[in-house]
């Protein structure tokens, strides 16, 4: 192998909703990773590999930086803080049209105390007046020394190879972690629950997807066909009624839309069979929010 290679990892960090896993997703080329508008939407840290000859960025992105209100929250607080530290690059995102906010200036702080390189990402900038940038970039500045800082539309592509490159300039030489064809560490079944879990987001309103986790239960591959059972489990009776809905019709729209995508995915035929189960105040529970797959990396 080329002595020049070079590879390391690279942690994606912000407040929730300013397009980390929208950057994740246009790195790797492909969905890795749920988008939604609702907040705290990623829960777990996903990995996205990007590889080139030269190459091997592995990209963590992480959920938004909140005031959690369980132990879900906290969870995902803290797995968003441990990504910072074993990290070679650290992906400050902000949304530029939401300007400058406090929780930023608090994060901001905590990166400077790792004594990691840090590039500030302003995204969304193509939601914004060309002129309103420039006084945008002064602001953040101000909050670190920053080794770059760089306007990205994460959405629309633009930006992203500059900041690969950008990135590229921290690494070191070191081996190809992974297969050259891989872009994600993550089995089909957690993505595919991941999947479900996203159709719920955009389709049901205020606090239920909140209060929502996904169970595979069953994903068997028959040929040109995959047999997929999932459990939908939520916290209230009444939730339960609201997502199955008038004459099971929410259900069985959730089940398309996912169906769609984990098709796309596995790139076979799909039958997904869903069921919802009641699991009350699961996001304080120990023992469940671990059986739903949100576990440190030391129990993992």
């Amino acid at each position: 192998m080329d002595k020049k290679f070079k590879s390391g990892f690279c942690a994606i960090i912000g407040m929730p909703n300013v397009g980390k896993s929208t950057l994740l997703n246009t790195i790797a080329g492909q969905k890795i990773a749920i988008i939604s508008d609702k907040p705290q939407t990623t829960r777990n840290k996903i990995l996205a590999i990007y590889s080139t000859p030269t190459e091997q960025i592995m990209f963590t992105d992480t959920p938004g930086i909140h005031n959690p209100h369980n132990k879900l929250g906290e969870y995902m607080v803290r797995m968003a803080n441990e990504s910072m530290r074993d990290t070679d690059v650290v992906l400050f995102v902000v949304d530029a049209s939401k300007g400058m906010r406090e929780k930023e200036r608090e994060i901001a702080e905590n990166i400077g105390k790792i004594g990691i390189p840090c590039i500030l990402v302003i995204n969304k900038v193509d939601l914004i007046k060309k002129e309103n940038l420039l006084p945008l970039i002064a602001d953040f500045s101000s909050l670190n020394d920053f080794e770059a800082i760089i306007p990205i539309s994460a959405k629309e592509n633009d930006g992203v190879e500059r900041l690969i490159d950008n990135i590229t300039d921290y690494l070191e030489e070191g081996p190809m972690f992974y297969d050259e064809d891989m872009v994600t560490d993550q089995p089909e079944k957690a993505i595919a629950a991941e999947i479900i879990r996203e159709k719920m987001l955009w389709l049901l309103d205020k606090e239920i997807p909140h209060g929502i986790a996904i169970e595979i239960t069953r994903m068997k591959d028959k040929g040109k066909i995959t047999e997929i059972n999932a459990t939908i489990c939520c916290e209230k009776k009444s939730h339960k009624g609201i997502i199955i809905g008038k004459n099971g019709e929410m259900l069985k729209k959730i089940g398309t839309m996912a169906r769609a995508d984990i098709e796309k995915m596995l790139e076979k035929k799909v039958y997904l069979e869903l069921w919802v189960k009641i699991k009350t105040d699961w996001r304080n529970s120990d023992f469940l929010i671990k059986n739903f797959g949100y576990r440190d990396d030391d129990e993992i």
